[in-house]
């Protein structure tokens, strides 16, 4: 290590005005009204615990404590002790102090923000630019119908291989769709088969729905009917057995 160099760790700190909002902040100190006694104490007991990498960074940090301490120097005992008075020098000083820590926290804050914009905007990806090639480079004397027809067909098929699949969700188990149809004809006598497969249902459902009306036809709890050829198919509630006894809901 040279004899200009002095290691000290400063940690999250940017510097002495960073290291002087983090106390307030953290002591809820008002940055229109700083106590000079209570934020000099502090500021030096987190000086000593640091350590700087160079002669530069532990200057300004020492040049803050100066001020601060010369402050501290400059107050007058009051009649009240809980209160602090400076002369006009030492008020000049200590509105200077207080109006710079304001605007670095102004600064401060808008940095934030614009930190997390460029967060943001570093998440969305923006389509590279592409220099087309000048007329005069391009073979047009060698280009044909046919060729740009063929490149063409070659272009609509690679778009469509990567075009993004689309992933159906599971369909309902079988049993769930015969549980469904039941519970809709314990409150009505008939329902239409197309009541059940309409709307925007996938293939698989209608085909789930398919398989629970045959299966609830073979347990002999409902009754479908078709009264012509290709027409609608209706679904009725089967009435119960003489004995009482329901059919089993247990698909095969």
């Amino acid at each position: 290590m040279t004899d200009t160099e002095l290691r000290l760790r400063v940690g999250t700190f940017e510097g002495p005005f960073d290291l002087l909002l983090h106390l307030c902040r953290t002591n809820e100190i008002d940055l229109a009204a700083l106590p000079v006694r209570p934020i000099t104490d502090q500021y030096l007991a987190h000086l000593e615990a640091m350590e700087f990498r160079d002669l530069e960074m532990a200057g300004a940090y020492l040049v803050m404590a100066a001020t601060l301490i010369y402050l501290k120097s400059k107050l007058l005992v009051p009649p009240d002790e809980s209160e602090e008075q400076l002369d006009d020098e030492g008020l000049l000083l200590k509105q200077e102090l207080e109006d710079r820590l304001r605007e670095y926290a102004r600064v401060k804050m808008e940095g934030a923000w614009l930190a997390a914009r460029e967060a943001e905007m570093a998440l969305i990806w923006g389509r590279p630019g592409a220099a087309l090639p000048s007329v005069e480079d391009l073979p047009l004397e060698d280009l044909s119908v046919d060729w740009l027809a063929r490149m063409l067909s070659k272009l609509i098929e690679e778009q469509r291989r990567n075009r993004p699949r689309e992933i159906e969700p599971n369909p309902p188990s079988v049993l769930e769709r015969m549980t469904e149809i039941l519970s809709v004809l314990r409150d009505t006598w008939s329902l239409l088969f197309s009541s059940l497969t309409g709307g925007e249902r996938k293939r698989s459902e209608i085909v789930v729905t398919l398989l629970a009306v045959l299966e609830l036809v073979r347990q002999g709890r409902i009754k479908t009917q078709q009264t012509e050829l290709f027409g609608e198919i209706v679904i009725e509630r089967q009435a119960a057995r003489a004995d009482g006894e329901a059919p089993s809901a247990q698909a095969d």
